[in-house]
């Protein structure tokens, strides 16, 4: 006689059933049900279990499954059977469905009942405080259940700045207790994600990441600071100043003659040029001289890497003063200090219409890679001595303007 098969082929055993609850509780469903009011239970979890045929063919492989669904210890949940049988064998009770009969009987079988009534108390804070907030809860209940011990005080930071946040403000004069700034830039990632669904859309500036606070949601960023080093005798004694932007934007300097450059130490051995001034322009932040109306009725100079991105601030630059001239960013200074190229990591391609013909050339010269792939020359690669002539070269004939015999406008 042929031995009776024992294998159970996939058919479902209480690990199966425990395993399948744990995974919507990990997925978040569970708890999401919490949020949105729909309910928990009664929870069926059907089973896969034999069939008929199987039943006749594997009886004792099926009387072993039974018997592992009665040894095993349920808790609160609630086995349901059906019969299943046919002529040859009889009917036969098996298992059909595992019941949770109530949400508390769900929470009791995962072990997450303490979990659940912290969330609880979470969901019922965020409707109080932030209704608006519960959709990011429900969206991500596991990790609001992980920031549980500081909820409370996350919730107070974006309802202060809520009603009081505003260009004005500065993120150091949040006043919320058992809050520092530290905490708020720990938590700043889902202190963000309630600030977008809590603030009107005119108090959320979009093309910020989420992450800064302050440019995204309109609170007071630190002041921008021009820095400079002025050799006109009119500006006083200092050999250098930083000075908030407003204030330039203001109080003019009252050098006629302005030198931007990127690099910081070529900024602090640049060339002292009588009746000029050298501005730290810091590449891209050239953009906040468009701050400096004034800036156009002087004669402006920018020397910047020679590279794309140079150009590309060189262009931005120009946008805010038309007539701005560059030195030392040109094909002649590229070859003349080819043993100090470097490799630029990452080119930009865009297209500048505002450089000059010879402006083009090179930056056209240097996307098409006719010296090489991705050559740059930072400034402070070039011969001080050929530093040292490009200035007084580009200052020795300074345009006169109307007002120039005047000393500050």
């Amino acid at each position: 006689m042929a031995a009776v098969r024992r294998a159970q082929p996939g058919w479902t055993t209480w690990p199966d059933v425990r395993a399948a609850l744990r995974s919507r509780w990990e997925k978040g469903d569970l708890l999401r049900a919490v949020v949105t009011g729909r309910p928990v239970a009664p929870l069926e979890l059907p089973l896969r279990g034999p069939s008929a045929r199987e039943l006749a063919d594997q009886f004792g492989a099926v009387q072993d499954w039974v018997a592992g669904w009665r040894a095993a210890r349920l808790g609160p949940a609630r086995l349901e059977t059906a019969a299943l049988g046919g002529r040859l064998i009889g009917a036969n009770q098996v298992p059909r469905r595992v019941v949770l009969d109530s949400a508390a009987d769900v929470w009791t079988s995962l072990g997450v009942a303490a979990d659940v009534a912290r969330f609880d108390d979470l969901v019922a804070a965020t409707g109080a405080e932030l209704p608006a907030g519960l959709g990011w809860v429900a969206a991500h209940p596991h990790e609001a259940l992980a920031l549980a011990p500081e909820w409370d005080r996350i919730l107070s930071v974006v309802g202060w700045i809520l009603r009081r946040g505003g260009p004005a403000v500065y993120l150091r004069q949040v006043d919320v207790p058992g809050v520092d700034t530290k905490f708020i830039e720990h938590h700043r990632t889902v202190m963000g994600a309630l600030l977008d669904r809590v603030l009107p859309a005119e108090r959320i500036d979009p093309t910020a990441p989420a992450r800064d606070l302050v440019r995204r949601y309109g609170l007071r960023a630190k002041p921008d600071l021009v820095r400079f080093r002025s050799f006109a005798p009119e500006d006083g004694p200092y050999s250098e100043l930083a000075v908030r932007v407003e204030d330039l934007a203001r109080f003019p300097f009252a050098a006629r003659s302005v030198v931007v450059v990127e690099n910081e130490v070529t900024y602090l051995a640049f060339p002292r040029v009588p009746g000029a001034v050298v501005v730290l322009g810091g590449g891209y932040a050239v953009s906040r001289l468009a701050a400096l109306p004034w800036l156009a009725d002087r004669d402006v100079v920018y020397w910047g890497d020679l590279d794309t991105h140079g150009f590309r601030a060189l262009d931005r630059l120009r946008r805010i003063v038309p007539a701005v001239r560059s030195i030392l960013m040109d094909t002649e200074t590229l070859l003349a200090h080819r043993p100090h190229w470097s490799r630029e990591p990452v080119p930009t391609t865009d297209h500048l219409p505002l450089l000059t013909p010879g402006e083009q050339a090179v930056y056209r010269s240097l996307l098409a890679g006719e010296h090489g792939e991705q050559v740059r020359l930072e400034q402070e690669r070039i011969r001080f001595s050929t530093v040292e002539r490009a200035a007084l070269t580009a200052f020795r004939a300074v345009p006169r303007r109307c007002g120039d015999e005047g000393a500050r406008p």
